[in-house]
């Protein structure tokens, strides 16, 4: 992924090795989250009528994640290839803003997805509205944020000659301060404020968890009964929603792991004018930020763990079937790819 602050950067030749790990990197990123956000998002949308609020959230972080994935790595994959950007200055608008929409969306996903548990852990008597999840609130917040988030790029980006004859996709900022002004606002907006914002809800999350333990511990201790019992009782408040839960967390941390070392490297690039900003750890730090797009779907399938088992149930049906009658066969194939897939929904 290149630097936000491109524009800043000297027309000078590239370091062919680097770009040649550059390309590897962001192939293997770009067919992974497509593969891997496509096949569960997939499976969400067959689901679609069954589909619990958290489902909702995690099928548009899929959508999310595709949009990182054919939006944001996929250009500047190809840019990589060519070395300059091959468009007019419309589709270098346009691509610039739908790179920074992919972050955008993304991240503001997640935050959503928490303060949805925040409200459904800390104010359980204050529910949302339950509708389809075309009518779901904090999801079209977080879609609407973020397509209004994206469009200074529109206006900050275009086609600037950077060399006599040569063209590129870059930024003009006012001298000294515009560059600096950019990269920490665009920090503060995608990075910082949504990560403060997730991290004061979980906190709040463990704060009301424990509250709830520590009641029913002393309810159940008061009425005599034994230790085992209550320790059996207390785990068993709502396994499915512990599950969402500690689902929830690992997404947060998986975010944070990826984006946080990008984000680091940009500002110390522009408050720093010495950094090593064309070294390979520098260009390896920012690649690795979109491989949060291939953990997403990861995460999701770790916590559903019947999808495992039901799969390898469904592929030894398939090879059972094939030795009975074709009529028996189309019967038993539809019924084993219904429960599969229906299993997959459940918990949460």
């Amino acid at each position: 992924m290149r630097a936000l602050n491109d524009s800043d950067a000297e027309d000078a030749p590239r370091d062919e090795s680097l770009a040649k790990v550059e390309i590897a990197l962001l192939s293997v990123i770009f067919v992974t989250a497509a593969i891997l956000n496509t096949a569960l998002l997939l499976v969400l949308w067959k689901q679609r009528k069954q589909m619990s609020r958290m489902r909702v959230f995690v099928f548009h972080l899929c959508l999310a994640d595709l949009v990182v994935a054919f939006f944001q790595v996929c250009p500047q994959l190809i840019w990589d290839i060519t070395d300059r950007f091959v468009g007019p200055d419309l589709v270098c608008r346009l691509v610039k803003y739908l790179q920074v929409l992919g972050m955008f969306s993304s991240t503001y996903m997640i935050v959503v997805m928490t303060v949805d548990r925040h409200q459904a852990v800390c104010n359980p008597m204050v529910k949302f509205q339950r509708r389809r999840a075309r009518l779901n609130l904090p999801v079209c917040v977080a879609w609407g944020l973020s397509l209004l988030g994206s469009l200074p790029q529109i206006f900050i980006f275009s086609e600037v000659e950077v060399a006599p004859g040569v063209f590129d996709c870059w930024a003009e900022f006012i001298q000294p301060w515009g560059l600096q002004t950019y990269i920490t606002w665009t920090t503060l907006v995608i990075f910082i404020l949504p990560v403060a914002t997730i991290l004061v809800c979980q906190v709040r999350i463990c704060q009301a968890i424990q509250t709830n333990l520590k009641k029913k511990t002393h309810k159940q201790g008061s009425v005599g009964v034994s230790l085992s019992c209550r320790a059996s009782g207390v785990a068993g408040i709502s396994r499915a929603r512990v599950k969402t839960l500690k689902m929830s967390v690992v997404i947060v941390m998986a975010y944070i792991i990826c984006w946080a070392p990008f984000f680091t490297v940009q500002l110390w690039s522009v408050w720093d004018r010495n950094a090593p900003t064309e070294t390979a750890p520098f260009t390896i730090l920012m690649l690795l930020a979109s491989l949060n797009s291939c953990a997403n779907p990861c995460i999701y399938l770790l916590f559903s763990d019947q999808f495992p088992k039901n799969l390898v149930t469904f592929l030894c049906s398939r090879r059972l079937s094939d030795r009975r009658d074709s009529t028996h066969d189309e019967a038993t194939l539809v019924s084993t790819l219904y429960m599969s897939l229906r299993n997959v929904s459940e918990s949460k």
